[in-house]
């Protein structure tokens, strides 16, 4: 909130705000900011002091007046370029893929984020964590020895050979049979996108995403010179007839896919949608990565591409993060043996190895079993949680555009999220606008909701009063 008693003045604190909200990206470039009377009663200011502020704004290059149409964020003088597209590529509007992190997944205050990423603080068990790094600290000797001095050194450039045999164990559970030799480590999921790119593509290329999908994999792959080219993707899998034109119009190398609660509709293929990824795949000679993040919130039974293709033309990614803790960042690839070497040298120069010691205490939670009771116990968790986050929308007003699974829940809130969340960012909440899981950046009434971090019913209150109000003030307001 804005003070009257602080150091600075209500004109510096209300241009620093908004400043702060450009330079993270929660402001776009060519957002328009409230037009003066609206955020003075927002902010319980004069409108004199709204100027002011605008004006500084203006003077600091972040913002620019536009006559009788009122102030927008002004673009920055050079953004990341994609490859020239080729006659009838989709168009693709890069997306500043650092800024989206540092504004999606860092709330504005204490509160909880309901459009994080990522499970509550307190839904991650630090014992459990704790336990296993003493444990490897302590392996095979004294902490003071051998043991230790191995887990702070450099490891193997493939990764630790005990979580590498652990996962092969895990990767059997899901019906995916690997060996450890298969296996790379990596620094969570998106540097395992990352190399997996780098290898298999050239700049260029052409890559099937899903879309809705995770925006900051779309400005990666802009950002290496690809060829972007969306593939719809709804609670029943992706538009079959959209994907077989696009592969037959611009002969793709690779296509990226969350198979399991697909990030933000929550989706899971059927067995007959992996069996005709495949047959496509095949007989077109393009690879499947099939990005399987949210793998301990989802059922063991769910179909694995991996696990009908037998690690052929499809490599598997998944990572620790959304289980254990964000800063954990130990991911995996399980990739066609033929890969392996190629993955391997492209992960030492760009980061020569991964942390042995987190990798060690990650095979403890695994050999232990702890990670498997963690997951059953969050499983459970986000079951009630996904019960009362859609019962307090439906309330509020928001109703599902697919049926809830895993974390997410993707909702209809009847009006454009992208004014919405700016809007709420006054009140201190952070929701995702469906915008961001786009490859061009397009308003929409839809959101993805974290349903772990949208239990406060003040969160959904604050919702209804601010879509309330700028209904009222129409698409212009």
């Amino acid at each position: 909130m804005l003070t009257r008693d602080a150091a600075a003045t209500l004109t510096e604190q209300l241009a620093e705000r908004y400043a702060e909200r450009i330079r993270a990206r929660l402001l776009a470039p060519g957002a328009r900011l409230p037009s003066v009377r609206d955020c003075a009663q927002r902010h319980g200011v004069s409108p004199h002091t709204v100027v002011a502020a605008y004006d500084q704004l203006q003077a600091q290059g972040l913002i620019e007046a536009r006559r009788q149409r009122g102030f927008f964020v002004r673009a920055p003088s050079e953004l990341p370029r994609a490859a020239p597209a080729r006659p009838g590529s989709p168009p693709v509007a890069p997306v500043d893929a650092a800024a989206l992190i540092r504004g999606m997944f860092q709330a504005p205050g204490d509160r909880a984020a309901p459009g994080g990423g990522t499970l509550p603080i307190d839904w991650l068990d630090a014992p459990m964590l704790s336990a296993a790094l003493r444990r490897s600290l302590r392996r095979g000797g004294d902490a003071t020895g051998a043991a230790a001095a191995t887990a702070l050194q450099y490891g193997d450039p493939a990764g630790d050979a005990r979580l590498r045999e652990a996962l092969t164990r895990r990767l059997g559970d899901l019906g995916i049979a690997a060996d450890a030799s298969q296996l790379v480590t990596t620094v969570g999921a998106t540097h395992a996108l990352d190399i997996v790119s780098r290898t298999l593509l050239q700049p260029g290329d052409a890559v099937l995403v899903d879309e809705p999908g995770w925006a900051v994999e779309f400005a990666r792959l802009a950002r290496l010179g690809m060829r972007i080219l969306p593939v719809p993707r709804g609670a029943d899998g992706p538009d079959f007839a959209v994907l077989r034109a696009l592969i037959a119009a611009h002969k793709p190398r690779l296509y990226v896919t969350v198979s399991v609660l697909h990030n933000p509709t929550g989706a899971t293929l059927t067995l007959a949608q992996a069996h005709e990824l495949l047959t496509l795949a095949q007989a077109h000679d393009f690879h499947i990565v099939e990005d399987d993040t949210y793998a301990w919130l989802a059922p063991p039974h769910a179909p694995r591409i991996a696990a009908l293709d037998g690690l052929q033309r499809c490599v598997y990614i998944s990572s620790f993060s959304k289980i254990l803790a964000p800063g954990w960042r130990v991911g995996f690839i399980a990739a066609p043996t033929a890969l392996v070497g190629r993955l391997v040298d492209l992960k030492l120069l760009t980061t020569l190895t991964t942390p042995a010691l987190a990798e060690a205490a990650v095979a403890a939670c695994l050999e232990q079993g702890a990670l498997r009771r963690h997951a059953e116990r969050v499983q459970q968790r986000l079951d009630a949680a996904r019960v009362r986050c859609l019962a307090l929308a439906a309330e509020h007003g928001c109703t599902p555009a697919a049926p809830a699974q895993g974390l997410f829940a993707w909702l209809d809130a009847g009006i454009d999220t992208d004014r919405l969340a700016q809007a709420l960012l006054d009140d201190g909440w952070l929701i995702a606008p469906g915008s961001l899981f786009h490859a061009t950046r397009t308003p929409g009434p839809l959101m993805r909701i974290n349903v772990a971090a949208s239990q406060d019913r003040a969160f959904w209150r604050a919702l209804a009063q601010r879509r309330a109000e700028l209904q009222r003030k129409g698409p212009r307001g």
